[in-house]
Parts: structure tokens; sequence; C-alpha cells
């Protein structure tokens, strides 16, 4: 198969018609490349880390879940200016779509800036609930300082690839995504290191690598969506703050964040048990985190994809291919992250090797990816049927699953588990131990696959289309034109409202 036979453009993708295996893979293959690629700056920062110091891979062991905790309360905007994007782009409505997206960047930079000046401010005292090595504390607070004054470059890539993914293009930030990983990628030893005139930086450096590479991402996205030559067009006039259309954005934004964020605090929370073990657990569980983060890259893909899918088939009224897409996924899911799944407990200890050689962490690195390789198809179920919940707009369901099986049953278990606790003196209950911990991530994710499938096929995803409310402050008179003037389609309407807004 050539190379250009995996890509299908905007133009030659039907989301709402044609065979739906089809239409998940040219819509998902793309977020996957884009997805490694993402993780690609992790995995250099933590490739040429673990080649300075186990501190300094320790440092970022615990920097990284605070990062994914401040991305995680902004990634509701980007997740509700994907969904609005995607239904009303199925209910062929492209100005509502452009407004969407234009309230959608604003509110997201806005979100990026105040919560870069709140985790600049206080990251030191968030660092210090973890009870780590002095040592590793310093270098972690000086990681995050400067990734917390980078979160706006960091938000405004996000809602670049949200907005583009919604409107079915998912080529375009691929592209960019290589650019300035290659980007990435070349400054980091450089800043790590120090080479000629460069100073060595060690951690900061590879902050200041991954900051500049996103920012440098985040110009060209924007630049994109202001020309408007591909996905979706943004207007300069549409990103003055609506404050009543942000309301819009919060009330599918918000359950968005509680769900991104419950699984951050989820791996905070563990993090602080982790701690109460020695540096080169810290360690191993830091690797294991990002190798989980990429192998399942295709999960998020396949979620991403369905969330986009769904939402479309929302909009355009076909719920017979809501219901067919997801249960689609959910079972590809299953069987190709088992297989996945097979293949990392065969070789654990060489992948954990790959980024730290140390016999103390290969050792417990290659524990934790074999507790959790096994339970890998069940993970990726949850990924397929969590994209459905926020596509149809029910992203207050998928936070539910999130924040009560992942904070109320895999953190009780880590701990009750790790320190022993369990009244069962046998395998690794019988004294504490990080398997406890390892044990915990296996059973919630079973026991978070078996909850999303039964809620979805209940019918939980029912009853959220967001097409037919009317455009809030200035846009009222432009919904009210629209739905009188044809219902969904409302050609003549849009083209009033583009000339409003404008």
């Amino acid at each position: 198969m050539r190379l250009q036979q995996l890509f299908k453009s905007q133009s030659e993708l039907n989301l709402t018609d044609g065979p739906i295996p089809r239409a998940l893979f040219f819509l998902s293959f793309p977020i996957v490349i884009t997805n490694l690629l993402q993780v690609g700056y992790n995995l250099a920062d933590t490739f040429w880390l673990g080649r300075y110091s186990t501190e300094a891979l320790a440092a970022i062991s615990l920097g990284f879940p605070l990062v994914y905790l401040f991305i995680s309360l902004g990634l509701g905007l980007t997740v509700a200016g994907s969904v609005l994007v995607a239904q009303h782009t199925g209910a062929e409505q492209p100005a509502k779509a452009e407004y969407a997206a234009s309230q959608a960047v604003i509110f997201t930079l806005l979100a990026g800036v105040i919560l870069g000046a709140l985790g600049y401010s206080f990251v030191a005292e968030l660092l210090n609930v973890f009870d780590a090595e002095p040592v590793v504390l310093g270098l972690a607070t000086e990681y995050m300082e400067v990734i917390s004054l980078g979160l706006p470059f960091l938000f405004g890539f996000t809602i670049f690839i949200a907005l583009m993914r919604g409107a079915g293009d998912t080529i375009t930030p691929m592209l960019v995504m290589l650019g300035t990983v290659v980007l990435n990628v070349a400054l980091d030893p450089l800043l790590i290191f120090g080479v000629g005139p460069l100073p060595e930086l060690g951690v900061e450096g590879a902050a200041i690598a991954t900051v500049f590479a996103r920012g440098s991402a985040m110009v060209v996205g924007i630049w994109l969506m202001l020309r408007g030559a591909h996905g979706i067009q943004i207007h300069l006039r549409q990103m003055v703050p609506d404050l009543s259309y942000s309301r819009k954005l919060l009330r599918i934004g918000v359950p968005a964040s509680i769900e991104n964020t419950g699984r951050a605090v989820s791996i905070n929370a563990v993090l602080v048990i982790v701690t109460l073990f020695s540096t080169s657990v810290v360690a191993a569980f830091g690797v294991g985190i990002r190798v989980f983060s990429m192998i399942f890259m295709p999960a998020i893909a396949i979620d991403r994809g369905v969330e986009a899918m769904t939402g479309q088939n929302i909009g355009a009224g076909r719920h017979d291919r809501v219901v067919a897409t997801n249960r689609f996924a959910a079972k590809m899911s299953f069987l190709l992250f088992s297989a996945v799944g097979l293949a990392t407990f065969v070789f654990a200890p060489e992948i954990i090797g790959i980024f730290d050689d140390s016999p103390a962490v290969v050792a417990e690195g290659s524990s934790f990816l074999r507790w959790i390789a096994l339970t890998f198809g069940f993970v990726g179920v949850i990924r397929a049927y969590s994209g459905g919940f926020r596509g149809a707009g029910k992203t207050l369901t998928a936070a539910t699953i999130a924040v009560v099986l992942f904070g109320f049953i895999r953190l009780p278990i880590a701990y009750v588990a790790s320190q022993g606790l369990v009244p069962i003196d046998g395998w690794f209950f019988a004294t504490p131990s990080p398997a406890g911990i390892w044990f915990a991530f296996a059973v919630s994710s079973v026991i978070a696959a078996i909850v999303a499938a039964g809620w979805f096929e209940s019918g939980g995803w029912r009853g959220g289309d967001l097409t037919d409310e009317a455009m809030e402050a200035s846009n009222t008179s432009a919904a009210d034109g629209d739905s009188s003037a044809g219902g969904r389609t409302g050609e003549g309407s849009d083209q009033d409202m583009i000339s409003e807004t404008d």
C-alpha cells in the first residue's frame, strides 16, 4: 500500500454516510501519527534526561502528572469547541461552526494565560505534596515553572488540533506536529547538555525546548485557521469574548475538564503513594506512564475519531450510525490493544531499558507494565465509549466514569494493597509493595470498561444534540432566521450570520 493511500483529505471523507470502518480509519490514522508525535516531546525529554541523571528523570516523573493536570483543566474548552464544530458541521451549519471555533480559540488562550500564571505562582507548593528527595523536588520545580509560563502556547496548539478534528481534517494538524517535533528533538540535547555557547540547563532546558516547539506549532495553527484553507475557519471579529456564548462552552467543557482532571488527579494521587517507596520506583513509574501513554496514542486517536464521527452524525440526525460507530470502535479497540498488551507483557524489560537501564528501574518498571498489559483491551473499550459520550454532548457522563471509577476505586485500592493493609498473608499483600499500586491500575480499568459499555448500550448517550439551540447574544436573530429558513440546513441564515459576526 502506498503511503498516500493511508491518508484521505477532508473533502474525501464523509463521516455521516458510507462504510464506518473506512471513515473511522482515515479519520483516526492521522490522529494516531499526531499523538505519537506529540508523545515524542515527552519521550525525547525522558530519553535525554535519563542519560543526564536519574534525579533529572525522577524530576520530570514528578512534573509530568502536574503538566497533565494543568492541561486537563483547560482541555474542556477544546472538547467543547470540537463537539460544537462537529455537530454544526454534520447539521450543515457552517457559520455556527466558525463562530463556535472562534470563541473556543479566544477562551482557550485566556484559560492558558490564567492557569499558567497560577501554576507558576504555586508550582513549588503543589510539588511539595510529594514526599520526594529535595534535589528531585528542586529540579521538578525548575521544569514546571517553565512549562507553566508556556501553557498558553500548549493550549493554543491543542485547540487548533481539536477544531480541525471536529471539522473532519486530521491531516493538517499531523503535518504541523511533525515539523515541531523535529524542532523539539533537535533542541533537547543542545539545551539539556549545553553545546558551544549554549549553557547546560538540564531539566529546565528540556522544558524550554518543549515550550518553544509547541509555541511555534500554535502560531502556524492559528495562521492556518485564520486563512480557512483547511478544516475550519476562524475570524478575528468573532474572537471578541462573548460572555453569553461562554456559558455554552462551559456547560459542555467543564464536565470534559472534570473528566481529564479526574484522570490527572488520579495519577497525581497515585504518585503520592508511589513516592512512599524509593527513587527508583518513582523513576520506574514515570517511565512506565510514558510508555503507557505512547502505547495508547492509537486508543486516544480512536477516542477522538469516534468523538468527531458521533458529533457529526448527531448533527445529521443519523443516530443509527452513532450506535454502529461506537460498537465497532469498542470491539476493534478491545482486540487490537489486547494483542498489544500481550506483546508488552513479553518485552517489558526491553521496553523499560530503552529509557533507563539501571537494574532497579528496569525491574520495577517491568513489573508495572506486566500488571497493566493484560488489561489494555479494557482501556481501549473505555476510550472508545468515552469519545462517543463526548461527541453526543454527554460530557458529564464521560466525566462521571473517569472520576468515580478512577478516583474512588483505583486510588483506595492502590493505597490499601501497596501498604500491607489487606488481611491476606500471601502474594504481594503480605508486606508493603508497589505491586499493590500496579494491581489497582489493572482492576480499575476492567471495572471502568464494563460500566462504560453498559451505560452506552442502555441509551445514556441520547439527548445531547446541540444544533437546535439558539445562538446567544449577538447571534440570536441569526439563529432564529436559520430555524425559520428550513430546519437543519439553514444556508441563507448562515450567510446572514457571517455578515453580522464578521
